[in-house]
C-alpha cells in the first residue's frame, strides 16, 4: 500500500494524540494534581545549601528533591513555618535511609552509635519510623526496614530488637490502614507474634503487668524511674495492649479467627490491668508504679501514652488539663516530659539525655498523637482543637536552631536551646514523627480499614483560610484534601472538599469533620 507524505503526517499526528491520551490516563495522578511539585523544590534547594553534607547515605542531597517529588504527599498552607517544617522533616527522614545487604534500613542517628545493632540500626524509634514512612509512595523503605529487624539475623530477629520497648505490631497495622497492603502485614504476623511472646517471657510479672527500666524505654533519668529499676510503666504496658489489639486485627485479616480471639482477649486483659493499676485517682493521671509498690507520685508525659492506643475511658480525659497548665506540661517551647510543678523537675543535671522535664520530640510526637485520638474518638470538653493547634505550632517553632530548621535530641523548655548544642550526633535526630501528625492529626485524615474516608481537621477556622494536601496515596487512590474558605485560592469551590483520583467525593462548607465513600 502506498502512503503519501501528508497521510504519514496525519497518521503520526493521530498516533501522537492517542499516545498522549493513554499517557494522561496512565498518569492520572499528575494530570489531576492541584499542587505542582516543582513549586516546592526551593525547600530542598535551601536545605541542601544550608549544610555541608559531611555524611551521605542511600539518597544524597543531590538526589533529595527527586526522591521527595517521587515519594511524598504535597502540602501548602498560608503559615510559612508549618509548610517549611513539613518539607524539612521529609528531607531529613531521607537522610536516614541506608542501604544494607538486606535492603533499606532506617537509622536513628547518622553517626555510628556503640549500642546500635547491625547497620547502625536502633529499635527505640521503630514505631515512629513506621508511622512516618507509611505515607511514602514507595513501600520498600518501610517494608525493608521491618524485615531487617525481624529477619536480618540469619533469618531471625535482630539481636537488639528487644533492647527497647516497642509498639511495632500496632504501627504496622496502622500502616496497613493507609496502604491496604494485606499481603505484607499478614506475612509479618508470625514474626510479630514471636516478638510479643518474647516480651511476655522477659518482662511480664505474675500479675500480668509488664516492667521496664526507663532507659529501655529510651527515657532514662526520669523522675519516676531509674536505669536499673524494674518499674511498672505506662509505656510498655500501653504498647503491649496496642500490639495485642493489632495482632488480633492482623490475624482476622488472615482468616485466623482463633488467633484473633486469642490476642483480643490479651488486649482486653491488658486494658483492665492498666486502668486498675496505673491510674492514680489522687493525681488523676496514669503513673508509674514503683518496683517496691506504690505510685511514683509524679505526672510524666508517658501518662498520655495510653491515648496513643485509645486505651482509656472517657472519665480519664481529666488528665489532659495538664497540657494547658503552665505548672503542668505547658512550657514556652512545648510539652515537657514531666510536670513543671514537681520539685524534682530538671533536677538530674544537663546534657546526658535526661527525661526529667526537658522537651523530647519523641514524647511530643506520642502525646500529640494521643491528643488527636482524644479529640477524634472521645466525647470530652477538657481540650479542643485550639489547644491542639497551639501545641502543633509550638512543636513547629521549637524545631529551629540558629535561625534554621533543625531537629535534635532534646531541648530546654524555656529557651528552646537544643541541649546537645552543635554535637554531630544530635543533627537530624530521627526519633519522632512530624508529618504523620500533620496528615492524620492537623489535616485530619483518619486512616480506616474500610473504604470510608474520614477527614477531621484540627485547625481552628480562624487560623487558615486555605490549605491543600495533595498527591496522597491512600488505599490505592490519590487523594486531595482542600480547604478554601472563599473558593478563590484553588478555584475548586468554597469549603472543605475531598477528591479521589481527581474526582470530588465529598464537600462541606465549614472546616469540620467530613466523611464520604
Amino acid at each position: 500500500m502506498n502512503i503519501s507524505r501528508n497521510q504519514l503526517v496525519i497518521l503520526f499526528f493521530i498516533l501522537g494524540i492517542t499516545f498522549a491520551a493513554h499517557s494522561a490516563m496512565a498518569s492520572g495522578k499528575k494530570q489531576k494534581s492541584v499542587l505542582k511539585a516543582d513549586d516546592f523544590k526551593h525547600y530542598a534547594d535551601y536545605f541542601n545549601r544550608m549544610e555541608d553534607e559531611n555524611m551521605a547515605k542511600a539518597i544524597p542531597n543531590s538526589a533529595s528533591w527527586d526522591w521527595m517529588k517521587t515519594n511524598i504527599p504535597l502540602f501548602e498552607c498560608p503559615q510559612d513555618n508549618f509548610e517549611e517544617m513539613y518539607y524539612y522533616r521529609w528531607w531529613t527522614l531521607r537522610k536516614h535511609i541506608t542501604e544494607t545487604p538486606m535492603g533499606y534500613g532506617i537509622t536513628e542517628f547518622l553517626v555510628d552509635r556503640p549500642y546500635a545493632d547491625k547497620y547502625n540500626l536502633i529499635s527505640c524509634a521503630l514505631g515512629h519510623h513506621i508511622m512516618e514512612t507509611r505515607w511514602l509512595h514507595n513501600p520498600v523503605y518501610l517494608q525493608d526496614n521491618v524485615k531487617i529487624w525481624f529477619r536480618g539475623n540469619d533469618g531471625g530477629m535482630m539481636s537488639k530488637l528487644l533492647k527497647f520497648s516497642s509498639w511495632t505490631a500496632f504501627a504496622l497495622y496502622n500502616s496497613y490502614l493507609v496502604n491496604a497492603d494485606k499481603a505484607f502485614v499478614t506475612e509479618m504476623l508470625p514474626d510479630l507474634a514471636e516478638e510479643y511472646q518474647q516480651w511476655e517471657v522477659e518482662k511480664r510479672l505474675p500479675n500480668g503487668l509488664f516492667w521496664q527500666y526507663d532507659v529501655r524505654d529510651g527515657m532514662e533519668e526520669q523522675i519516676s524511674g531509674g536505669r536499673k529499676v524494674k518499674n511498672k510503666r505506662p509505656t510498655i504496658n500501653s504498647y503491649m495492649y496496642g500490639n495485642a489489639l493489632a495482632l488480633s486485627k492482623i490475624a482476622g485479616l488472615n482468616g485466623n479467627q482463633k488467633l484473633s480471639d486469642f490476642y483480643a482477649a490479651k488486649a482486653d486483659t491488658m486494658k483492665q490491668l492498666v486502668l486498675e493499676n496505673l491510674w492514680s485517682a489522687d493525681d488523676q493521671f496514669f503513673e508509674t508504679v514503683k518496683e517496691e509498690g506504690g505510685f511514683a507520685q509524679v505526672r510524666e508525659a508517658i501518662g498520655y501514652i495510653p491515648w496513643y492506643f485509645n486505651l482509656p475511658n472517657v472519665e480519664h480525659s481529666v488528665a489532659w488539663k495538664q497540657v494547658t497548665d503552665n505548672n503542668g506540661f505547658l512550657a514556652p517551647y512545648g510539652l515537657t516530659t514531666a510536670e513543671r510543678r514537681h520539685p524534682d523537675f530538671r533536677s538530674h543535671g544537663c546534657c546526658r539525655c535526661e527525661w526529667d522535664g526537658a522537651i523530647w520530640p519523641f514524647a511530643t510526637a506520642q502525646t500529640l498523637t494521643g491528643m488527636a485520638n482524644l479529640l477524634n474518638d472521645y466525647q470530652q470538653s477538657v481540650v479542643n482543637k485550639n489547644d491542639y493547634f497551639m501545641h502543633m505550632e509550638l512543636y513547629v517553632e521549637s524545631q529551629y536552631h540558629r535561625g534554621r530548621p533543625y531537629i535534635g535530641e532534646y531541648q530546654d523548655e524555656t529557651t528552646g536551646y537544643w541541649l546537645k548544642g552543635d554535637q554531630e550526633r544530635s543533627r537530624y535526630y530521627n526519633h519522632s514523627t512530624f508529618n504523620d501528625l500533620m496528615i492524620s492529626g492537623l489535616i485530619g485524615l483518619r486512616p480506616r480499614a474500610d473504604e470510608v474516608i474520614e477527614v477531621n481537621p484540627l485547625i481552628p477556622e480562624d487560623k487558615w483560610d486555605w490549605f491543600c494536601l495533595d498527591n496522597l496515596l491512600y488505599h490505592g487512590k490519590t487523594l486531595t484534601i482542600i480547604w478554601d474558605k472563599t473558593g478563590e485560592k484553588y478555584k475548586k469551590g468554597k469549603g472543605l472538599s475531598i477528591w479521589a483520583n481527581g474526582k470530588e467525593i465529598g464537600r462541606t462548607a465549614r472546616l469540620e469533620k467530613l466523611i464520604c465513600q
